[in-house]
């Protein structure tokens, strides 16, 4: 579990550090990057800095919303550091897609446990994300090994939860999943509606088998309906109009229209952004709102 800090990087008021340690839950070395913002370093902090998750899409690495998404500016602004996790497990020894895909597999472990041979020995990214990596970071940052710097990083409870794509299904999943955990939950173009569209058909299909029962723990349009509302707690989620995916892939229309019926009506706030793809383009563009929003839920405004 213990960690080796590969790189370290000076980045607006704060360092950007790409980690890397070995999982339990993935049974792999995994590699994280973390934003440590300014009040890590000079001292400012009120208390312990809280933490906010991000879960990235498709085929990315911690690098990805890491460089492109600009959180920093925002994370020293409030005073949050940020975690970015990979999106599944990696090595010579972890199963691939079988078709030869990026859709699936290496690049694509959907924040779920898989059940199914032979993705239930490395493909267990719900608990590596909601459970280890969280406790691992605590262990981590208590230890004399902790990277240079005077404040205190809350990992465990004053933390919120964010993501784009399949990251985003990760983030809306994991938060109705585990609602006494974080604070807040964003989502950037989330994958919403799992069991109906052909990224989420292939990842549950791979990961959780056929029996479509087993798939209805991470649907975010059943956790809605089966997850009481818990005062205080806020969903915010971002689409572009011009999403290449939207329409196919990511379905926000048929979770949209469960919203008002759901344990969740009015807590939900799906906003439609004129113009925008699925690209970072769209993600940076929203960042500073969403970085408000959890600013918030973490008591930091």
């Amino acid at each position: 579990m213990s960690f080796k800090i590969k790189e370290e990087i000076r980045c607006a008021g704060g360092k950007l550090l790409k980690v890397m340690h070995s999982s339990k839950a993935t049974g792999t070395s995994m590699d994280v990057n973390l934003y440590l913002p300014q009040q890590y370093y000079d001292g400012t902090a009120k208390g312990k800095i809280p933490s906010l998750y991000f879960l990235s899409g498709l085929t990315c690495t911690p690098n990805n919303a890491s460089e492109k998404a600009f959180w920093h500016r925002e994370a020293d602004k409030y005073g949050f550091a940020m975690v970015f996790p990979d999106t599944s497990p990696r090595g010579p020894n972890v199963p691939t897609d079988p078709q030869g895909g990026w859709d699936f597999a290496v690049g694509a472990g959907f924040y779920v446990n898989a059940t199914q041979p032979p993705y239930n020995t490395n493909f267990n990214m719900y608990q590596y994300v909601h459970s280890e990596l969280p406790t691992a970071l605590t262990e981590f940052f208590s230890s004399g090994t902790r990277p240079t710097g005077v404040g205190s990083i809350d990992f465990l409870e004053n933390v919120s939860i964010t993501g784009h794509s399949m990251g985003g299904f990760g983030a809306v999943a994991g938060f109705l999943k585990n609602i006494n955990k974080y604070k807040s939950c964003s989502a950037f173009a989330p994958i919403i509606d799992p069991t109906t569209t052909p990224w989420g058909v292939k990842a549950f299909t791979g990961y959780l088998g056929e029996d479509k029962s087993a798939w209805k723990q991470y649907d975010p349009c059943e956790l809605i309906n089966n997850v009481p509302y818990v005062s205080g707690k806020e969903i915010l989620i971002h689409y572009g109009t011009d999403d290449q995916w939207k329409e196919q892939y990511l379905r926000p229309e048929n979770f949209m229209k469960l919203v008002p019926q759901s344990l969740w009506a009015n807590h939900i706030n799906v906003k439609m952004a004129e113009g925008f793809d699925h690209s970072y383009y769209f993600v940076s563009t929203f960042v500073p709102e969403h970085a408000e929003f959890h600013a918030k839920h973490l008591g930091l405004i």
